[in-house]
């Protein structure tokens, strides 16, 4: 029997990140939630031993992601199915506490990190797969006329706007397989939908952000960024040495996570320094480290902070995540922009759209119908 192999979705980083950040959006608001309501159980209270952790329901919302996966077809499905699948992951990695200690665990203090760990890892690797389908080019040919079709399997029932059809299109630009030139004329046959009207919140979110990478770009607000960057890894360098060496750390309830926090903080602020060195003879590459230096906490130093501090960490969660934006914007603006060839996943060579004689020139095998193709392009 001939093996079956997996094919890669060229689209597969938008469900996953959908997946993790509406997950961290479910720990986040449960976590509000039961802080306010003063922790109830539900099934019992007093004397009962009865109580339906919400783990419970995580389960319950993972596997209707799962049947809507396998019952449904298309992107719609897939986006549902991460949506729920993320609100259901959340639910169950918040308990995570509990099973991995025998005592009462809910707080049970590396929980936190664990949980902000599993997140990070699901994040970057929807950033790897982006990064590995940003070109078409990365895809072998099976996977390209794979991602066609369902794009165009897609269009079957809803229709596909221009931009949809331009995508699958290029995904089988310069073909000559007979498969290829069957699929040109599916994507010809299936009827065009005009793109979703413009709504004004959207328009005002699309101003905002507008302005706000505008801001990004300016000097005055990256070297705001740098500073911030550099004041808050010397003063913790600083600060947690001292413990250190003062003996501190060692009668905090976390002392191992204590000292991983100390060294992060210490390596962060070493690349922040080499950054302002490098500053006047290569400010790309001085960029690049202080970009080097958000990650090292990001990645590393976060996960022991989320276990010493609890969810007290997400405000310099947030405050870290807004500088590595600014410096990230500032730094790419330094390049010439690129577009990416598959909405949302990364970054590639500038596509320009499909005229009609280079439709026809891919599907030469087999004829199609000119009109159709005319309103494909």
């Amino acid at each position: 029997m001939r093996r079956r192999t997996l094919v890669r979705a060229a689209d597969a980083a938008v469900p996953l990140n959908v997946f993790a950040l509406t997950g961290i959006a479910t720990v986040l608001v449960t976590r509000a939630f039961l802080a306010q309501a003063g922790y109830p159980k539900l099934g019992g209270g007093g004397d009962s031993q009865l109580h339906i952790a919400h783990m419970l329901w995580g389960g319950l919302l993972m596997m209707a992601a799962i049947l809507l996966t396998l019952g449904f077809l298309g992107r719609a499905a897939r986006l549902t199915g991460a949506f729920v699948g993320g609100v259901g992951f959340g639910l169950f990695i918040d308990e995570i506490g509990k099973q991995i200690t025998d005592e009462p665990g809910y707080f049970y203090q590396p929980a936190a990190g664990i949980i902000y760990l599993s997140f990070a890892l699901l994040l970057l690797l929807a950033h790897a797969l982006r990064r590995r389908t940003a070109d078409s080019a990365a895809l072998d040919a099976g996977q390209r006329t794979a991602n066609a079709a369902d794009l165009a399997l897609a269009g079957v029932t809803g229709g596909l706007t221009a931009e949809q059809r331009q995508v699958a299109l290029r995904l089988v630009e310069g073909s000559d397989r007979e498969v290829d030139a069957a699929l040109l004329r599916l994507l010809a046959a299936v009827p065009e939908r005009p793109p979703a009207p413009p709504v004004w919140w959207r328009r005002w979110v699309e101003g905002v952000g507008r302005g706000l990478r505008w801001l990004a770009r300016t000097r005055l607000v990256c070297a705001i960024a740098v500073a911030c960057l550099l004041t808050e890894a010397l003063l913790f360098a600083g600060w947690m040495s001292f413990d250190l060496f003062a003996g501190q750390l060692a009668r905090e309830p976390q002392p191992g996570a204590q000292l991983a926090v100390a060294l992060t903080e210490v390596a962060s602020a070493t690349l922040g320094v080499a950054g302002l060195l490098r500053l006047r003879r290569d400010r790309t590459a001085a960029l690049r480290l202080f970009r080097a230096a958000l990650l090292v906490d990001l990645l590393v130093g976060q996960i022991f902070k989320f276990t010493t501090d609890q969810f007290a960490a997400v405000v310099e969660l947030g405050v870290d995540l807004g500088l590595l934006w600014v410096v990230s914007v500032f730094l790419a603006a330094r390049h010439a922009p690129a577009t990416g060839l598959i909405p949302g996943a990364g970054r590639a060579t500038v596509a320009q759209p499909v005229t009609v004689s280079q439709y026809a020139c891919v599907a030469q095998r087999t004829p199609v119908d000119s009109s159709a193709a005319a309103r494909a392009s």
